[in-house]
């Protein structure tokens, strides 16, 4: 099957043969998130000099024009309203791991919609790599509330007869996030740039333009049920029995 053009085929050509050593699609689709990765590192390191230069009353009162900056705090304040919702107030100090998850995938989604852009979230590889740095975080983050052996006993049970079963199947359980949380991201994905483009082909650009509105919500979409299952999943893991 022929391969998507993309503006990288010009420096990172695609796999073309099977005898051909060249780079293929998914290697393409890690260099974009890794460049956007980086992106984000840049603008949140000139977001957050802006606010150290910036004056006192200037983040108090909101600037009367639109700027960017100002744009990255109502989706931050948004964002951290939802995390509130979900995890609670007390439990803030995850909202940067949350909040980067959510709009890395989301801009990833969004480039993936532009004519010629690697779809990176299209890779297995990306997501698996994403559900995993989740899995840990949620594990560590669990482990440091409760404590190691504290952590591991609350997979078991209360009833100590049915204590291995449970164990085991809750262990399952907790593995099996890793291969959720890529798979709905990847066939949702997959799925959504297939439709549109197929419709793309087949009509006129205006016509299809309603297909690339819900691209767009998809796209919104995938990013915020990955981000609300972190985010569900962070409170699960450090939540004391009390709470249950």
């Amino acid at each position: 099957m022929e391969a998507h053009y993309t503006y990288l085929d010009h420096v990172i050509p695609q796999l073309s043969g099977s005898r051909v050593v060249e780079f293929a699609a998914d290697h393409q689709k890690a260099i974009t998130a890794i460049v956007v990765a980086l992106l984000f590192v840049i603008v949140g390191k000139l977001l957050v000099q802006q606010r150290v230069e910036s004056k006192l009353s200037e983040d108090i009162i909101p600037s009367k024009k639109v700027t960017f900056f100002g744009l990255l705090d109502f989706f931050m304040e948004s964002f951290i309203s939802y995390h509130d919702s979900v995890a609670g107030r007390h439990n803030r100090k995850y909202v940067p791991f949350c909040a980067s998850i959510f709009f890395f995938i989301f801009f990833l989604n969004l480039l993936g919609l532009v004519p010629g852009m690697p779809a990176a979230t299209t890779t297995v590889w990306l997501n698996v790599a994403m559900a995993i740095v989740v899995f840990i975080y949620f594990n560590v983050e669990g482990i440091k509330e409760h404590g190691f052996v504290n952590y591991l006993k609350h997979f078991a049970g209360p009833v100590w007869w049915i204590a291995p079963a449970l164990f085991c199947i809750e262990i399952f359980g907790l593995f099996l996030r890793i291969l959720t949380l890529n798979l709905r991201l990847y066939w949702n994905i997959t799925a959504d740039h297939l439709v549109l483009g197929i419709f793309t082909d087949m009509l006129p650009v205006i016509v299809a333009a309603p297909f690339y509105i819900l691209g767009v919500f998809v796209s919104f979409m995938q990013a915020f049920v990955f981000a609300t299952l972190t985010m569900v999943y962070i409170v699960m893991a450090t939540q004391h029995e009390e709470a249950h």
